[in-house]
C-alpha cells in the first residue's frame, strides 16, 4: 500500500492555481479519501451518491453528479459510472489511474 496521505498531498497541491476548483470539489473529494481508507487505500472507491452525499455535505443528488464530473473532467479523479442502480460506480483516486502528473 502506498502512503496513505499520498492521494490528498497530490490533490491539495495540484489544486493550489486552479481556480475552477471549490469549496464542493473538496468536500467530495475529502469524502472520497476517507472511503479510499476504508477500503485499504485500494482502487477503485465504489459508492453510491446516497453514501458519498452526505459524508461531502451535499445535498443535492445533482450537485454531487457535476462535481464529480468536473473533478473527472479536471483529471482528479477517474469516475467510471455504473448506470445501475445495483452496482456502484468506480472512482479511481491513484495518480496512474488520473493520466495525470
Amino acid at each position: 500500500m502506498e502512503c496513505p496521505t499520498q492521494p490528498l498531498l497530490w490533490f491539495f497541491t495540484a489544486i493550489r492555481r486552479d481556480p475552477r476548483i471549490g469549496p464542493s470539489h473538496i468536500a467530495l473529494y475529502a469524502a472520497l479519501y476517507r472511503r479510499w481508507l476504508e477500503q485499504a487505500g485500494t482502487d477503485p472507491v465504489l459508492g453510491y451518491s446516497h453514501e458519498l452525499m452526505p459524508a461531502a455535505k451535499l445535498c443535492s443528488s445533482g450537485t454531487y453528479h457535476r462535481v464529480l464530473r468536473e473533478l473527472h473532467a479536471y483529471g482528479y479523479v477517474r469516475y467510471v459510472p455504473s448506470y445501475n442502480r445495483l452496482r456502484p460506480s468506480q472512482i479511481f483516486l491513484h495518480p496512474e489511474s488520473r493520466g495525470r502528473k
